[in-house]
């Protein structure tokens, strides 16, 4: 008799085990972003191939017209200053991409909510092709995975309809958690386009970030920032100086629709970046993995009058 008691609660035990372990995996995926303490974040090993480097970029004229008849032998790549030779050159970049979509759900782009929802679905139908794959992420208080890489744009549009505004912005987190823990999955990084569209103020009150931490976990995740400020006042604000800092220093742009109607036409230039890109493949002479920043400069043989926007160099690993 005992002996079945022991058997019946043995049987109980396992069965409560079981559910348990059933309802741990149906948790939502889209649940808030992971947070912990900055060092916490900052400490965790970032894995970042050197031995070759990849530069996205793009060429113009002095009236911003796209410049896409080039060639390798039109090109000179400067690490430190120290000349390197070019391995490999493509003309318009056909590799695959992966684009982090930041949107701003605080309180303060409340009215124009609907509109910038609109021309994000429409970007997100113009790019993605089968071989890429996007990420939606919203920020208020603090970032939110809403729809996790993918290349289903129905997945991604209902993210992105799903969105509603209110709270305070932590743009900076966001930023991070969106290139550490998305845009640096997929390697090696020189397989693939990197880029994050960030639409906000620029403004952030909520961060366990700073804007420079947030920019350096973007330039190791080899992430070209395009920005897009909600600040309608036609003055320019500290927000918006944040929003060029992130944009220049890795290559991209910031726009500034002031009205509604082209937040779109923000959205088609970003497209049009994202197929007009060069891409440049070199191995660094000398190759020093010691975790430092490496200056890289681009520069076309006597053309002058032409601009190359570009990354302004990398992050190398620590052997």
């Amino acid at each position: 008799m005992r002996k079945l008691k022991y058997q019946f609660l043995v049987g109980v035990c396992v069965s409560m085990l079981g559910s348990l372990a059933a309802l741990a995996q149906q948790q939502p995926q889209a649940a808030k972003a992971a947070q912990a303490k900055p060092d916490d974040k900052l400490e965790a090993p970032i894995s970042v191939e050197v031995n070759r480097v990849n530069m996205l970029f793009t060429v113009t004229d002095k009236k911003g017209r796209f410049i896409t008849n080039l060639g390798k032998d039109d090109f000179e790549v400067f690490e430190s200053k120290k000349p390197q030779n070019i391995l490999e050159f493509v003309a318009e970049s056909d590799l695959p991409l992966r684009l982090a979509i930041l949107i701003d759900t605080s309180n303060s782009i409340r009215d124009r909510f609907r509109f910038q929802q609109d021309a994000a679905v429409e970007f997100i139908r113009d790019v993605i092709r089968p071989q890429d794959k996007a990420v939606v992420v919203s920020f208020d208080t603090s970032p939110e995975l809403i729809a996790d890489l993918t290349n289903d744009v129905d997945k991604l549009e209902k993210a992105v309809r799903s969105l509603r505004p209110g709270g305070g912005t932590a743009l900076y987190e966001a930023m991070f958690f969106a290139a550490r823990d998305k845009l640096m999955q997929d390697q090696p990084l020189h397989k693939f386009r990197r880029a994050m569209i960030v639409l906000s103020d620029g403004e952030d009150n909520q961060s366990n970030y700073t804007r420079d931490q947030a920019l350096e976990m973007s330039q190791k995740a080899d992430a070209v920032i395009y920005t897009i400020s909600t600040n309608i006042s036609r003055q320019p604000t500290d927000g918006d100086k944040v929003l060029k800092y992130f944009s220049s220093e890795t290559g991209g742009i910031t726009f500034f629709p002031f009205k509604v109607e082209d937040l779109s036409q923000s959205f088609e230039n970003i497209a049009n970046e994202l197929r007009h890109q060069y891409s440049i493949l070199y191995r660094p002479d000398p190759n020093k993995p010691d975790g430092l920043w490496h200056a890289v400069d681009i520069k076309i043989k006597g053309r002058k009058d032409l601009v190359v926007r570009a990354r302004k160099g990398y992050y190398a690993s620590r052997s």
